[in-house]
């Protein structure tokens, strides 16, 4: 339209109506969305004081990320201001998952426990937290997910990416996290250490 349409001098051409809330509402999140990462960035590593379990616990974005691309792809919704919303709330609880993991993956290691062993161990005690949060964000949007009257294009979008991305996401965390652990982690077996059982928390 800027191309073909002749405006005479000292006029502009202006988007409003859906189309301007659309393009302002995209530009306000090239903002919101950078700034969550680097606050979620953040307050992992005051939560754990280290760069590399702060960068292990953030892997778990890119898994979030992935799974709701598929979702998205899966179900041939393009991408909108709602999916973009819940790629936000993806990212938190993907990043929550992985802080729950490598928490205790420590907890075992500073308790005495061989990395091996407490990888295996973290991943099996953290398996039934990590599957509730993403099956209650699961149910909780699930009608949303599956909605086809009117006004779940608002809402759809936001839902698929959530429900079907965390149920993906959630395999990702405790298949690959795992590995991740193994080859970047720095913290060792201390000899000596005492061998209490830690409890699983939740």
């Amino acid at each position: 339209m800027a191309e073909q349409v002749a405006l005479p001098p000292g006029s502009r051409l202006e988007w409003v109506g859906e189309f301007g809330e659309l393009r302002g509402a995209i530009d306000r999140l090239a903002v919101a969305v950078p700034l969550s990462l680097a606050l979620i960035c953040m307050l992992l590593y005051l939560n754990f004081g280290s760069m590399t379990d702060t960068i292990l616990a953030a892997s778990a974005i890119p898994m979030a990320l992935i799974g709701g691309i598929f979702a998205l792809v899966l179900m041939g919704i393009p991408f909108s201001v709602s999916a973009a919303i819940g790629f936000v709330a993806l990212f938190g609880i993907s990043a929550m998952n992985g802080i729950s993991v490598i928490a205790y993956f420590n907890t075992l290691i500073d308790a005495g426990f061989e990395r091996g062993a407490a990888l295996a161990r973290a991943c099996a005690i953290k398996m039934r937290p990590v599957a509730m949060t993403c099956i209650v964000a699961c149910v909780g949007l699930l009608p949303a997910a599956v909605s086809t009257g009117i006004g779940s294009q608002v809402q759809k979008p936001l839902a698929v990416v959530v429900v079907r991305g965390s149920f993906l996401a959630q395999f990702l965390i405790l298949l690959v996290l795992p590995v991740l652990i193994d080859l970047l982690s720095r913290r060792r077996t201390t000899v000596g250490a005492p061998r209490p059982l830690p409890a699983p928390a939740e």
